[in-house]
C-alpha cells in the first residue's frame, strides 16, 4: 500500500482526528512528542548556551531557573514518559498480539486529546513567563516562594496523567483479553511484556503524582498547611509523595526501551533471546521493586539512618533485574550473527551507555557517596544516562527498526548509520564531561560557576551540538522516505513475529484473519546453527 495513500485514506483532517484506529492514534502521538521533543531541546540549548561560560552572560537567574524547569517538565512529562508506549506501543502491541485493535479504541482517541490538552496547558505557562521551581516542583519553591506559573504547568501535568493512566488500562485489559489463539503468555514478544509491566507502574503511580500536584495548587490557591513549614505543614512529606511516583516513572520510561532492545537483538543477532522467562519477569521485578526505593532521593532530607540503609539496600537490589537483562542479551548476542543495521546500532549505544548510567547509580545510591554528590553534575549525568542514553536510545532504535512496517517505506541507511553514530558520540561528550565536574563539586542549577570548570562545561556545549545534530537528521530522512523512500516488504530485516507478517503499512483491520500462533513468536535458527561474527 502507497504510504500517501495510507496517511490520506478517509476523509482529510477530520477522519484522523475522530480516527480509533490504534495506528492512526500511535502517529498523531508520533507528530505530538517530537514537538515537545525538540521544544524540550531548545530549552536544553539555551542551558548549554548560557554554561559555556563561567559568568551568568546571557541569561539571568531566575530565566536559567525557567530554562531548565521547562527543560525538565516537557522532557520528562511529555516526552519519556508517552513516547515509546504512546507512539510503538500504541501501534505494535495489538499487531504483536493477532489482535484488529485495543480494547478501548475510544479511550485510546480520549487519551491522546488529554495529552495534548495538558500540554497545551505546560505551553500556555511557558509562553506566559515560565516556572522557576524546577522540573520536580519542591516545596516551599512551588507553594510559597515561586512568583510563577506553577498552577498552570501542574495543571497540565495532572491532566496529562490521565493520559498515561487510560493507556495502561487499555494495554493491561488488551493483553488480557484479546491474544490470537495459541499465542499463551510465554510465547508473547518481550515487548509486550516490557509495556505490560509498564502499564502496572501507570495505572499505581500516576495517580500519586496527580494528588500530589493537586494538593500543591491548593496550598498555593488556598493557603492550606500541607507542605509549606510556614502555614503548619512539612515540604519533605512533598519529597516522599513526589518520589514515591517519579523513582517508578524513570522505570515508566526505560522498560519499553528494555522492550525494543530485546526485539532489536533477536532480529539483528539472529538468534532466540538468552534467557527469555528471566528477561519476561525482570521486567515485572523491576516495575515491583520500583516502587519501594523512592528514599534514595532524600538521604540528606533528614530521613532516618535506618530507613537510609533500608532504602539503600533496596536500591542496590533494583539494579540486579535490569543486570539480568544486559547479561541476556549480551549472551544472546554471543556468537550470534550480528547485522550492523542502524536499529542494531542504537542497541549497542543503549547497552553501553545504560550500564554507565546503571552502574553510576549505585554510587548514589551508598549513602556517603550520595552525600558528597547529591546536586551536583554527577546525578545530572547519571540521569541522563539511564533516560537520554537509555530510553531515547531505545525509541530512536525502535522507531528505525519499525520505520519501514509503520509507513511502507526505507529510509537511508547511510544516513541513519551516521545519525546513530553522532548521537553516541555526541552524547558521552555532553555528559561524561559532567560526571568529572559533579564529583569535583560543581552544582547543579546554577548559571555561574568557577572558571576552574569551564574547560568541562565547554565540552558538554560542543557535545550536546553534535547530539542536536544527530537527533535532527532522523527527522529529515524518515520525513523524505514518507515522499521519496523506497516501497517496504512486509519484512525488510527478515525477523520474527506477528507484525513482520502483515503488510506495510498494515491495513485497518491489521489481519484478514485472526491467526492461530502454535509457537513463540521468535523463531531464529538454533546457535549451534548460527555462525560466528
Amino acid at each position: 500500500m502507497d504510504t500517501l495513500n495510507y496517511i490520506n485514506n478517509g476523509h482529510g483532517l477530520a477522519s484522523w482526528l475522530l480516527t480509533k484506529d490504534h495506528k492512526r492514534i500511535a502517529l498523531l502521538y508520533l507528530v505530538s512528542i517530537t514537538f515537545f521533543f525538540f521544544l524540550g531541546g531548545l530549552f536544553a540549548f539555551m542551558i548549554r548556551l548560557e554554561l559555556l561560560t563561567p559568568a551568568g552572560d546571557v541569561l539571568t537567574a531566575e530565566n536559567y531557573n525557567k530554562m531548565f524547569t521547562m527543560h525538565g517538565v516537557v522532557m520528562v512529562f511529555f516526552f519519556l514518559i508517552p513516547s515509546i508506549p504512546a507512539v510503538l506501543g500504541n501501534f505494535l502491541i495489538p499487531i504483536m498480539i493477532g489482535a484488529k485493535d485495543l480494547a478501548f479504541p475510544r479511550l485510546n482517541l480520549i487519551s491522546w486529546y488529554i495529552y495534548v490538552l495538558g500540554g497545551i496547558f505546560t505551553l500556555v505557562a511557558a509562553l506566559s513567563g515560565g516556572v522557576d521551581t524546577g522540573w520536580t516542583f519542591y516545596t516551599p519553591y512551588s507553594t510559597a516562594a515561586a512568583n510563577s506559573h506553577v498552577i498552570t504547568a501542574a495543571l497540565g501535568v495532572f491532566i496529562t496523567g490521565f493520559s498515561s493512566i487510560l493507556t495502561g488500562l487499555n494495554f493491561i485489559v488488551t493483553i488480557h483479553r484479546m491474544r490470537a489463539p495459541g499465542l499463551t503468555w510465554f510465547r508473547l514478544p518481550l515487548f509486550v511484556w516490557a509495556h505490560y509491566a509498564t502499564s502496572l507502574v501507570m495505572i499505581l503511580g500516576t495517580p500519586v503524582i496527580a494528588i500530589t500536584v493537586l494538593l500543591v495548587a491548593a496550598e498555593r490557591v488556598l493557603h492550606m498547611g500541607i507542605f509549606d513549614p510556614a502555614l503548619g505543614g512539612d515540604p519533605v512529606l512533598f519529597q516522599h509523595l513526589f518520589w514515591f511516583y517519579s523513582h517508578p516513572a524513570v522505570y515508566i520510561m526505560i522498560l519499553p526501551a528494555m522492550g525494543v532492545i530485546s526485539e532489536i537483538v533477536q532480529a539483528f543477532a539472529r538468534k532466540n533471546v538468552f534467557g527469555y522467562s528471566f528477561i519476561a519477569f525482570s521486567s515485572l521485578a523491576i516495575a515491583i521493586i520500583g516502587f519501594l526505593v523512592w528514599g534514595h532521593h532524600i538521604f540528606v532530607a533528614g530521613q532516618s539512618v535506618y530507613a537510609g540503609m533500608l532504602f539503600s539496600i533496596i536500591s542496590y537490589i533494583v539494579a540486579v533485574p535490569s543486570a539480568i537483562k544486559v547479561f541476556n542479551w549480551t549472551a544472546t548476542i554471543y556468537r550470534g550473527s550480528i547485522s550492523l543495521d542502524s536499529p542494531m546500532l542504537y542497541a549497542f549505544g543503549f547497552l553501553g551507555l545504560f550500564t554507565i548510567g546503571g552502574l553510576t547509580g549505585l554510587f548514589l545510591a551508598a549513602m556517603g557517596l550520595d552525600i558528597h554528590m547529591h546536586d551536583t553534575y554527577f546525578v545530572v549525568a547519571h540521569f541522563h544516562y539511564i533516560m537520554v542514553g537509555g530510553a531515547i536510545m531505545g525509541y530512536l532504535g525502535g522507531l528505525h527498526y519499525w520505520w519501514p512496517k509503520i509507513t511502507g517505506k526505507l529510509y537511508s541507511e547511510p544516513a541513519a548509520k551516521l545519525a546513530a553514530g553522532l548521537v553516541f558520540i555526541g552524547f558521552n561528550l555532553t555528559f561524561f564531561p559532567q560526571f568529572l565536574v559533579g564529583y569535583l563539586g560543581m552544582p547543579r542549577r546554577y548559571h555561574m560557576y568557577p572558571p576552574e570548570f569551564q574547560v568541562f562545561n565547554v565540552m558538554s556545549t560542543l557535545g550536546a551540538t553534535i547530539l542536536s545534530v544527530g537527533y535532527l537528521l532522523p527527522m529529515f530522512y524518515f520525513v523524505h522516505s514518507i515522499f521519496r523512500g523506497k516501497p517496504s516488504p512486509a519484512d525488510p530485516w527478515g525477523a520474527k513475529g506477528l507484525e513482520w507478517e502483515v503488510p506495510s503499512p498494515p491495513p485497518t483491520e491489521n489481519f484478514a484473519v485472526t491467526p492461530i500462533v502454535t509457537h513463540g513468536t521468535h523463531q531464529y535458527a538454533p546457535s549451534k546453527e548460527v555462525g560466528v561474527v
